[in-house]
């Protein structure tokens, strides 16, 4: 009882700090597309934090969950120490060694990732941002290995305040090319410089063992492929936007895909709590029949909610947003419904994990992601930022679908006729919805209503034994 009050103390302290970061970029998005004159600038805001985002991780290169792993081995903080430092002059060296890589040839990935070397500013506070960003998430584990949750808050609180007070000012003023960017340096430096502060004890370089970091390797290596996929389901699109139709769209497209998100803090919610569940579960002997269940509440729930997104989508964006990034309506539904489906298959793939076959999960999941990029080429120059979120969307389906026939053959997992009954009534809602209720909240909102009937008609009887009085 007392590691169950733990494991949900901690849930919801890390989950709350996770959404509060998630929520403040939600809240003032409105604000930030008011203050920039052109989707364009915009765009080149997003393409900068996509390559952030892989130039951090690829310097981290699985970094992070290595350290979690070994710094339990052994109750010695003297090891712990050496763990950390290693693993802090690791990323050091990594990082320094992306930075370079992008201010030694700053015209060619100028011209690569932004159109025109003249962008060459913006690639330096890219290369600086992942310079900082790949040590950050290292000085940061000794707060979560001592479960200092509150200081943990705090930072995840101070970091997007940080980046609002910066880049704000720098709009008013018409730095609308470097706002955002420079902002992400600071919030990352804010972040960085705290945390060490904080943990200084735990680091120090001289402290560094070859021995250690063979073991750190073992564990990280293996993850880099994984991540590798999630970065083109997540972020590819943003890049092939810009290369095949403009930045700007890229702009218009990121707006809909930062509305799109807040099903990410369902998804956050679910990844902090699904581990503890099913692995503690994984030895019962109605097991599969339990994660099945599961893995349907979860996607009719996900189809309920979606639904409500795709009526409202368009009326939402006229009350939040002006210009051209009303236009991003279009997208926002399939990027909210997306997570949604990563993460469907985190919980039927987690069945590989419980008869120890890793590999067909990252096999099925690069198949999705071919299949996004293939559909990405296809679909965006025929109906532009529409189709990378569809394709983003139809990705994450494909993947769905193997898996579960995969497991299903395996005896691994139960798909029932009323789950198979709601996935038609949620595609035929799609497709209604962008031929003939697209125009009309008032009719679109109907169709919703009449699905979210559906799927209460069919998990009636499984919402009552839920109730309380049962």
């Amino acid at each position: 009882m007392e590691k169950f009050k733990l494991f949900m103390s901690n849930f919801l302290i890390y989950g709350f700090g996770s959404i509060i970061s998630s929520v403040i970029p939600l809240i003032m998005l409105p604000v930030i597309t008011r203050l920039m004159p052109d989707s364009f600038y915009y765009g080149l805001s997003d393409i900068s934090n996509t390559i952030v985002q892989f130039g951090t991780a690829l310097a981290v290169m699985g970094m992070y969950d290595a350290v979690f792993r070994l710094f339990f081995d052994k109750e010695d903080e003297n090891y712990q120490k050496i763990v950390c430092s290693t693993a802090l002059v690791f990323t050091l060296i990594a990082s320094f060694a992306v930075f370079l890589l992008l201010i030694l040839f700053r015209n060619q990935f100028s011209a690569l990732f932004f159109g025109d070397p003249k962008f060459n500013n913006v690639l330096y506070l890219t290369a600086i941002s992942i310079f900082i960003g790949g040590t950050n998430s290292i000085v940061q584990i000794p707060t979560r290995t001592q479960n200092k949750r509150i200081v943990f808050i705090i930072l995840n609180t101070i970091g997007p305040v940080v980046s609002y007070a910066i880049s704000v000012p720098l709009l008013l003023n018409g730095y609308y090319l470097i706002a955002l960017p420079l902002a992400a340096v600071a919030t990352a430096l804010t972040k960085e410089l705290s945390f060490y502060v904080i943990n200084r004890k735990w680091f120090d370089l001289r402290l560094f063992d070859s021995g250690v970091l063979k073991q750190l390797l073992v564990i990280a290596i293996p993850l880099l492929p994984n991540f590798l996929i999630y970065w083109i389901f997540n972020s590819s699109d943003r890049l092939m936007i810009s290369w095949l139709i403009g930045a700007s769209f890229t702009g218009i497209y990121a707006v809909g895909a930062k509305i799109g998100s807040a099903a990410q803090l369902i998804y956050q919610a679910f990844a902090g709590g699904w581990q503890f569940f099913a692995f503690s579960t994984m030895n019962e002997e109605n097991q599969v029949e339990n994660n099945s269940k599961v893995f349907e509440y979860l996607g009719a729930v996900s189809f309920g909610c979606a639904t409500l997104v795709f009526a409202l989508s368009h009326w939402l964006f006229q009350l939040l947003f002006t210009g051209v990034y009303v236009d991003a309506y279009i997208c926002a539904p399939y990027l909210f419904l997306a997570p949604l489906m990563q993460m469907l298959f985190q919980v039927a793939a987690n069945q590989f994990l419980v008869v120890k076959k890793t590999w067909p999960n990252m096999l099925i999941l690069a198949v999705g992601a071919v299949c996004n990029v293939f559909l990405n080429l296809l679909l965006i120059p025929l109906i532009g930022i529409e189709g990378a979120s569809i394709a983003t969307l139809v990705g994450y389906v494909v993947s769905d679908i193997i898996c579960c026939i995969v497991l299903c053959r395996m005896k691994l997992m139960v798909v029932s006729n009323r789950f198979l009954i709601c996935c038609m009534a949620m595609i035929i809602f799609i497709v209604l919805w962008r031929i003939i209720l697209i125009d009309s909240t008032l009719l679109s909102c109907l169709g919703a209503a009449i699905i979210i009937a559906i799927i209460l008609a069919l998990y009636w009887t499984d919402i009552r034994n839920l109730l309380p009085n049962n």
